[in-house]
């Protein structure tokens, strides 16, 4: 007799569809050990029938997008010791020293912002795709002094390490059925 799937829950809040290209990316390779819901986020999305849970939001303003926001907020008292993890994406590409620290700092500023009781067991934070039209002239120069450049930031190798790391954490655990 087979063990039953671990039910996990991807959920998204997107701005220009960046963050929904890489919250499937993790979904597909979570697929390999669970059944995997994709969903975005928002207050239709019923919480209580899956195992874990993995959200990711754009980062407007230093903070998720209210969907995400919400979310997180209605999780909160529902988790009940289930495994959750966050991911971000933001126009800073973390790779390299000093844009590392910066992702740091924006992903503590992003996790200030949501609920503290969830604990997740990882906030990771993502470049995403980077469109200048309409940023304001401050915003251009915080770019060029971060030595950022306009474009698709997304490391996919990176993001799938991620995913398989999750995915990992999740073939490793039992399944505890008394957790729902």
């Amino acid at each position: 007799m087979t063990e039953p799937r671990r039910q996990v829950l991807v959920a998204f809040a997107t701005a220009s569809g960046s963050t929904r290209e890489i919250a499937e990316r993790i979904g597909g390779r979570l697929r390999a050990v669970a059944d995997v819901a994709m969903l975005p986020a928002g207050p239709g999305v019923e919480l209580d029938r899956f195992d874990a849970f993995v959200i990711g939001s754009a980062v407007h303003d230093m903070a998720w997008l209210p969907p995400a926001r919400g979310l997180a907020q209605r999780l909160a008292p529902v988790v009940r010791g289930r495994p959750v993890w966050f991911f971000s994406v933001a126009g800073i590409d973390p790779r390299g020293r000093t844009r590392t620290w910066m992702a740091h700092q924006e992903a503590a500023r992003v996790a200030r912002g949501l609920p503290g009781e969830l604990h997740p067991r990882d906030h990771r934070l993502f470049g995403g795709v980077v469109r200048m039209d309409g940023v304001p002239l401050w915003g251009r120069l915080f770019y060029r002094l971060a030595r950022q450049h306009p474009g698709d930031q997304r490391d996919w190798p990176a993001i799938d390490a991620w995913a398989d790391e999750v995915a990992g954490a999740l073939a490793s655990s039992p399944l505890d059925a008394g957790s729902r």
